[in-house]
């Protein structure tokens, strides 16, 4: 399939800075719109779509759409398409709504948090009857106080019995799709230097799969990538800017420093299977203030990496402009991670652009879904999908 054809489309809601639509384009699907209420991760959409050749056909059929999913409406919203998609017609409805209602992190309030989108989520797939669902979240709603709530979801797309608050239990009539997965990813296995497990449903229209079997992705990688073979090239860049000046053997030592303590730390893990990788990366919330690797464990973790996880570090150009290398580059603990370097650790391209200030950019980076993830389980979907296809036109 060409940039110029679309064979299977998609809309994706709460679309942030893109890695999950980077991982389903790669797939094949062709976005139809990107819903995302973040301005700053909208521009950083609308940039990367216009200025990327292989997303010509979203340039020209997809609508970025900054606003509040609650807002989207398809029939008014997808102006680039030209026309209303009939019931049906679409290919995959995606999106990783909020995790803070079921983050460990937070205090799992669940459907009681106003920021809980599974309930438009579901309200879209009654809407659009999209041949696919894929909604990704964090490990925390497959924990046990959410059995109640993952059965309702459950209910509500392929029929069945779920328990009301009150004790009482509500059954549904059969429903149009077959949930056929709902279980963890750990993004390490699938070439993500980064410990990050992802809940994952996957729901196919009962029309579609019949008699095609839904087969969950398979890891990718034998063996994780670690924190010293992502980030070397990127390190050696930033050290080499102060090469031949009046801190060229601080910064040859640096860097020679940090590649040895990450490669260290890869040894001494790899017996443990977690090979060197990256904690999980936390874009925070706008409540707080400047961007950091995380909570004090993660902290800790990344000092063992050779790497200070106190802040985020300016880019080579604003280093060199603000003067900052001692704070960036060499601190005591070793150096900060770039936003360039973040992104990495979670799988974005190289040349993915980010938009907005420093901090800005890390939350984009930190709340992202892994590509590489969301391409593995985009292709787990394609292959029924085109499963289907054949079979349907071989008995017409």
């Amino acid at each position: 399939m060409t940039s110029t054809e679309a064979e299977f489309t998609s809309i994706e809601i709460c679309a942030g800075a893109g890695g999950q639509a980077i991982g389903l384009h790669a797939a094949g699907f062709r976005h139809l719109a990107l819903v995302e209420i973040d301005k700053h991760a909208a521009a950083t959409l609308q940039r990367n779509i216009d200025s990327r050749e292989d997303w010509a056909w979203e340039k020209r059929n997809c609508d970025l759409l900054h606003k509040d999913v609650n807002d989207f409406e398809h029939e008014s919203d997808l102006k680039k398409w030209g026309r209303p998609l009939e019931e049906g017609e679409l290919d995959l409805l995606a999106g990783g709504v909020p995790c803070p209602p079921f983050s460990h992190a937070g205090k799992q309030l669940g459907k009681d948090d106003e920021r809980d989108l599974f309930p438009r989520m579901l309200a879209l797939v009654e809407e659009l009857q999209p041949r696919a669902v894929m909604i990704e979240n964090v490990r925390g709603i497959l924990d046990p106080k959410f059995t109640d709530y993952r059965d309702y979801i459950k209910a509500r797309l392929q029929g069945g019995t779920y328990q009301e608050e009150d004790g009482s239990f509500v059954t549904l009539p059969e429903g149009r799709y077959t949930v056929c997965h709902w279980g963890l990813l750990e993004a390490s296995k699938f070439g993500v230097p980064q410990l990050r497990p992802r809940a994952i449903l996957v729901a196919i229209r009962n029309d579609v799969l019949e008699d095609v079997k839904y087969e969950w992705p398979t890891p990718t990688h034998e063996e994780a990538v670690s924190v010293a073979e992502a980030l070397d090239e990127s390190m050696r860049v930033r050290y080499e800017a102060y090469y031949d000046g009046p801190r060229d053997r601080e910064a040859r030592e640096a860097f020679t420093r940090w590649k040895n303590r990450a490669t260290e730390r890869h040894e001494e893990l790899k017996l443990k299977d977690s090979a060197g990788i990256a904690p999980t990366l936390v874009g925070g919330s706008k409540k707080h203030g400047g961007a950091d690797l995380g909570p004090s464990r993660a902290k800790a973790a990344w000092r063992q990496l050779g790497v200070s996880g106190l802040g985020v570090a300016n880019d080579i150009e604003m280093c060199k402009k603000k003067g900052s290398e001692d704070r960036d580059l060499f601190g005591p603990e070793g150096p900060m991670l770039t936003v360039e370097q973040a992104a990495i650790i979670q799988g974005f391209p190289k040349d993915w652009i980010f938009d907005g200030g420093k901090t800005a950019q890390y939350r984009q980076v930190g709340n992202a879904f892994p590509p590489p993830v969301a391409e593995a389980v985009g292709r787990s979907i394609m292959d029924v999908l085109k499963a289907a296809r054949e079979r349907d036109s071989q008995n017409p």
